[in-house]
């Protein structure tokens, strides 16, 4: 017998302490469908290092990722609050992850040209999304009515803000993208303040880990389609093939080291979900960079790259030096796991940076984080 989804539901507000509260089909969809705009900012950015265009690709690779992270971060902590899975939420989810497309089909534009139009039209379809959900759960919701507003009311005048940002001469943009950023991210400060929401503390980090997931599966991609197209190219090498084995040891380990302790442990107020949310704007940025920078040594060890050989190595060890410190950060200091595993972190990073003055830096980076794989299992066994 067929289930009919439920035209409309009052939106509540979800209990906190739900037992079994997983990710839903829609919100794989949302995620999976953000993977699109990920891997579109990434291979620019893969492109324009290569192309020596460092200076500018990096600011326009920050500007965009915020506005592709700083979307998704919406709609995450609202369906972890207010999720009903009914029609019109369904739709409002629909319509948010076709921002997240046109956001994607501006990408190359935002780099190419400095027009952030398509870009910023996409961010306003699914701010407008969240918009209509908060003000939907300020009618519903009579204890949050207050934080829902002022959700509400801060997303419009910030999105205002970048409309009238897009006017400005393109001199003047980058300056002050900063400042209109850190408005909107302020937002949810205001509105916390009111009445905090309801947010799960699992599902936010099992949303978070999905979301790694596809980052890092985005990384593996992208590298995987440059050595290929390397190899079909006649450009296989030992060089080549150090940069596949030591890009793949560098993945693999980012994965083992992100889900080697459950974060919903110490998720557990305002403030340390603050800490930990927007802190991952370096986990997810710095994920996806390596991608760009495995494709990088691609280009660079098969000689279709125009950077210096140390800087190729930097596309890749900067990058996860600060995935490591970020996640020393945010996942293994709230664990308190001793003195001697969390110093562990910070001497890796460092180790990993040495590595970019080598002439394998892909190669004994992956090595280093290797070695702190088995590090901190052998630690922390010893700390039992």
């Amino acid at each position: 017998m067929a289930v009919h989804q439920p035209w409309h539901r009052t939106m509540t507000a979800r209990d906190t302490t739900e037992e079994n509260r997983s990710a839903t089909p829609l919100e794989l969809l949302f995620d999976l469908c953000f993977v699109v705009a990920v891997a579109s900012v990434a291979a620019e950015l893969h492109h324009a290092l290569s192309a020596d265009h460092a200076s500018t690709a990096i600011p326009s690779y920050l500007a965009v990722f915020f506005a592709i992270w700083w979307a998704w971060m919406g709609i995450t902590w609202f369906a972890s609050a207010y999720d009903t899975d009914d029609v019109p939420y369904r739709i409002a989810v629909l319509v948010s992850i076709t921002g997240a497309l046109v956001i994607a089909a501006g990408v190359h534009r935002a780099f190419e040209e400095h027009d952030f139009a398509l870009a910023t039209a996409g961010y306003t379809v699914m701010r407008l999304a969240l918009i209509s959900l908060w003000l939907r759960a300020a009618r519903s919701h009579p204890e949050g009515r207050t934080a829902a507003l002022r959700f509400a009311a801060g997303l419009a005048t910030v999105q205002t803000l970048w409309l009238l940002w897009l006017t400005l001469p393109t001199h003047w943009q980058m300056p002050l993208f900063p400042v209109i950023a850190a408005i909107d991210l302020s937002v949810p400060v205001l509105g916390e303040r009111a009445h905090p929401t309801p947010w799960h503390p699992h599902h936010i980090a099992e949303r978070y880990g999905l979301f790694t997931l596809i980052v890092l599966g985005e990384s593996v991609l992208g590298a995987t389609t440059a050595v290929r197209t390397a190899v079909d190219a006649g450009h296989a090498s030992a060089d080549l093939y150090a940069v596949a084995g030591g890009g793949l040891a560098t993945v693999f380990a980012m994965w083992w080291l992100y889900f080697a302790k459950p974060a919903e442990r110490f998720l557990s107020s305002s403030r340390t979900g603050f800490i930990w949310g927007y802190g991952h704007y370096l986990a997810f940025g710095s994920a996806a960079a390596v991608g760009a920078g495995l494709a990088v040594n691609v280009d660079r060890v098969t000689h279709h790259s125009h950077l210096s050989d140390t800087g190729a190595a930097a596309s890749l060890t900067i990058p996860v030096a600060i995935f490591v410190l970020t996640l020393w950060l945010l996942h293994v200091r709230p664990h308190h796991m001793g003195h001697w595993h969390t110093g562990l972190f910070p001497a890796a990073a460092l180790l990993v940076l040495a590595t970019t003055f080598t002439a394998a830096p892909v190669l004994l980076t992956g090595t280093v984080m290797t070695a702190l794989v088995v590090s901190g299992f052998l630690t922390a066994r010893r700390e039992l």
